[in-house]
């Protein structure tokens, strides 16, 4: 890994920690007019633009009644997986589920003693799609991500919930995701991605009813069709390549430095994913770039890893660690790692993160599969703004309002000004009508 230094390069550490998306240029308008089509292709041939796109860009032949995956293949998928998948599933399930309903919000009402009754109700949508990317050629399937998805909407209440998801080579579904699909109580599935799924969910087809809210990662394909089709249904964020930056210091080992900057490097699909470590010790800095060469030869997806450390990846040798924090918070990363003594006294200078992890041994995959909180979090610096995955998605909250005639008579003269300013007569009058 390159290593960088402030005190000599800053302007080239803010450059590499600058994780902004950019939506501009050729390429761009090239994508977004090839997503269009897709989404209009589905919103007028429905079913029919399923199979045709599965076909071309899957290499696999359904008709209307193979679009959804069949009973059959529900009830043989955990036949066919080891006890310890679907043990695992269970245990990462119960925390999640844990987590999540700590965040349930409440109804509530105030009731003034001038006779006015103000409150929030609220109440989950009725549907909710899930995109979850099928991995390599269905090899190898983020069943966490359905989990992820999934549960913050099974707390929330959501009546129907719904998965799309790319088909393997032979028009299956891995049996592993339908086990995870299954503990979420989820029968619902697709064998439809891409752009195609999410204009699917949007809009609907024959087969496929339209939701209310379109959550989970996906290529830009994927990603530039939840943002086309944003405002006719919800979305949870628009997701970008993975990221992590770990602030350490002496105290920390550099193998585990190394194995967790690597652990986001190998995200697909081919280097996008980034990698940053700031520290002030230039002996840690050094210790782990070559521990980070070392551990790569033996990854699976050391091209992958590689690439992307290549490309997105660095070491930063910060004066201190104020600075390490500034530059953190500038970067607004995915993922960020406290590998530093007493981690808990420098949480409150985190502002922008999507989730901390304190401590030598809180390795960030460990939160991607078992700890509970969700994995599905802000990146491209979007965590200035942005919240994680949560149960809030897929819940609406509505306003109430009650007030009687000595309500009225205390406010509404101020709302008459207001209105009056604003030129809106009917409102004005709307109101003077009830005090006359």
């Amino acid at each position: 890994m390159k290593i960088y230094t402030t005190e000599k390069q800053l302007k080239e550490v803010l450059q590499l920690l600058n994780r902004r998306a950019q939506f501009q240029g050729k390429s761009q308008a090239d994508l977004n007019s090839k997503v269009a089509a897709i989404i209009n292709d589905v919103k007028n041939l429905g079913d029919q633009a399923l199979i045709d796109f599965t076909s071309r860009f899957d290499g696999v032949s359904l008709t209307a009644d193979t679009l959804k995956v069949s009973d059959a293949e529900l009830i043989e998928a955990p036949k066919v997986v080891a006890p310890e998948f679907i043990k695992a599933i269970k245990q990462a399930k119960d925390n999640i589920l844990a987590f999540h309903t700590k965040q349930l919000p409440k109804d509530w009402l105030d009731i003034k003693d001038d006779g006015i009754i103000l409150g929030q109700r609220i109440r989950p949508v009725d549907s909710a799609g899930l995109y979850v990317p099928g991995g390599v050629a269905g090899a190898t399937p983020l069943v966490s991500s359905v989990l992820m998805n999934a549960l913050p909407a099974v707390v929330a209440g959501v009546k129907q919930i719904v998965i799309c998801t790319p088909p393997n080579s032979g028009g299956k579904i891995n049996p592993h995701l339908l086990v995870a699909a299954l503990e979420c109580n989820i029968r619902d599935i697709y064998k439809v991605g891409g752009a195609q799924a999410v204009a699917a969910m949007a809009y609907g087809t024959e087969t496929l009813k339209p939701v209310d809210v379109i959550v989970g990662p996906g290529n830009q394909y994927v990603t530039e069709a939840k943002r086309q089709v944003f405002g006719f249904v919800g979305l949870d964020m628009l997701a970008g390549p993975s990221e992590i930056l770990i602030i350490a210091d002496d105290s920390a080992n550099p193998s585990y430095i190394a194995a967790d900057l690597l652990s986001q490097a190998e995200h697909g699909p081919v280097n996008e994913a980034g990698a940053f470590l700031l520290t002030p010790s230039g002996k840690l800095a050094e210790a782990v770039a070559a521990e980070v060469e070392k551990q790569l030869t033996h990854l699976g997806r050391r091209q992958i890893a590689g690439a992307s450390i290549e490309a997105h990846g660095g070491i930063v040798i910060t004066a201190d660690l104020d600075q390490a924090l500034d530059l953190a918070n500038y970067c607004a990363p995915e993922h960020m790692e406290l590998v530093i003594n007493e981690p808990w006294s420098y949480l409150s200078r985190i502002n922008n993160a999507g989730a901390v992890f304190l401590g030598p041994y809180s390795t960030e995959p460990i939160g991607d599969y078992v700890a509970g909180t969700n994995h599905v979090l802000p990146t491209n610096g979007t965590a200035r703004f942005a919240s994680g995955l949560n149960v809030d998605h897929f819940m609406k909250k509505t306003s109430i309002i009650s007030y009687n005639q000595a309500g009225l008579t205390k406010y509404g003269p101020a709302a008459i000004t207001i209105a009056e300013v604003e030129g809106l007569d009917a409102h004005a009058k709307a109101i003077k009508i009830r005090l006359s």
